[in-house]
């Protein structure tokens, strides 16, 4: 949510900024609702104040007419308090300086190109056809089982998700392993560890609007019996962890790294990657999240976005960096930055890391402050990001897949296969 004081002061600004993240609100209407909402204010105020001294004086009569009058504008204000709060929900955040004005994802900017696209003297193969072949993934009996869009991992590659898991919470808990990581990208920030959490993976919808994420609500699964929804990533949970609390400033950063189960309807998408395991209903994911100080935010996202680059390279996975433009990032971000890796099977580069920077978006919602060591308070900073998900998955079993049909697993992670080294029939 944005300052209403901002949004009067520069309407022409949130016009342009809502018009480039494509969103559609009349600020006009706003500004009207806002005014309208502050006359109502200043009503009531003076009405307790009259209703005070009527109760001094013991004016019954005046009494009982203020508290009528208190009353009928009292439901108005409710009105116009709740049409207030929708138009301001609807609001998208500012962008960054460096964020790409753009319409769709056509013009998002890759910013670096790392590591060497493999060439394999075979045709490589997508990695649904890996998973049919070797046993590890099956689509066709989950379907028969809960529908399109979900898959049974076995074998090798749900130890191969397991280990993946285990090597970014070994590297996300290590001061040491994020210092090195900070050195080498000339960051000025604190090498503090992130706690790991396992969060609830239902939210209640008043918490999800807070968090900015409840929309669009034809994406998400709704309980209607106990009216509650299945979070889409660990953030939406992660991210009201200090709501409605004041931080002291020498606490921050306060980072998480989250483990759950991910839930979407995938609504938009009808048709496309039906196979294998790239667009599901439900699959596994660790996020990043991170409580900071305005000052530190965007050092911060830039740490999150080299611990993804510090994985990716470390699996010897290609990827390119792509800062993301208005027109296909999200309302809430401030910058959004994401990680696409090669697929062999599929012969280009796919998303499978997002970061997101929200500056005081969501803090100013869930009303998280920093308690200053000079004694004053304000509004703090939130990151959140993509550590691994299934599609990390996909770019091993791509890019480490070989001739006889095998996947090879990554040195960094037969430490934890329990001496498994290839997937194999």
């Amino acid at each position: 949510m944005l300052d209403i004081k901002f949004i009067r002061e520069n309407p022409d600004l949130i016009k342009t900024v809502s018009k480039n993240k494509k969103v559609n609100v009349d600020i006009d209407e706003l500004l009207e609702v806002d005014s309208k909402r502050r006359k109502l204010i200043a009503n009531i105020e003076a009405l307790n104040q009259e209703k005070n001294e009527a109760a001094k004086t013991k004016d019954i009569q005046k009494g009982k007419m203020v508290k009528d009058n208190l009353s009928a504008i009292e439901i108005e204000y409710k009105e116009v308090a709740e049409k207030f709060s929708e138009l301001m929900y609807k609001l998208p955040n500012f962008y960054s300086k460096d964020t790409p004005i753009g319409k769709d994802e056509s013009e998002n900017v890759v910013k670096k190109k790392v590591g060497e696209i493999p060439s394999f003297d075979f045709k490589p193969k997508e990695h649904w056809q890996l998973g049919e072949e070797l046993g590890i993934i099956d689509t066709e009996t989950a379907s028969e089982v809960s529908g399109a869009r979900f898959s049974y991992m076995k074998g090798g590659l749900a130890l191969l998700e397991f280990a993946v898991i285990q090597f970014v919470l070994k590297t996300l808990t290590d001061e040491r392993i994020l210092g090195e990581i900070i050195e080498k990208n000339n960051l000025k920030i604190s090498s503090k560890a992130f706690v790991p959490v396992l969060p609830p993976v239902m939210i209640k919808p008043e918490v999800y609007a807070r968090m900015g994420r409840l929309e669009p609500k034809d994406e998400r699964y709704h309980i209607p019996s106990d009216d509650l929804y299945l979070i889409g990533s660990a953030e939406h949970t992660l991210g009201p962890l200090h709501m409605d609390k004041t931080i002291p400033e020498n606490n921050l950063p306060i980072r998480y790294i989250g483990f759950s189960t991910a839930f979407r309807r995938e609504a938009g998408s009808y048709g496309k990657d039906m196979k294998g395991i790239l667009r599901l209903h439900q699959f596994d994911k660790l996020e990043m999240e991170s409580f900071s100080l305005p000052e530190n935010s965007e050092a911060e996202q830039d740490f999150f976005v080299a611990i993804q680059e510090y994985i990716m390279s470390a699996l010897k996975l290609p990827y390119q960096v792509v800062n993301i433009c208005t027109g296909d990032m999200g309302g809430p971000d401030y910058r959004q930055i994401d990680i696409e890796t090669w697929m062999p099977g599929q012969d280009r580069y796919r998303e499978t890391h997002t970061s997101d920077l929200m500056t005081d978006f969501q803090a100013r919602r869930l009303n998280i402050k920093v308690k200053r060591t000079d004694g004053k308070t304000e509004l703090l900073h939130m990151n959140d990001a993509t550590a691994s998900a299934g599609r990390t998955l996909i770019a091993i079993l791509e890019n480490y897949q070989t001739a006889e049909g095998t996947v090879l697993i990554p040195e960094v992670l037969k430490p934890f296969m329990f001496g498994i080294s290839e997937i194999k029939k």
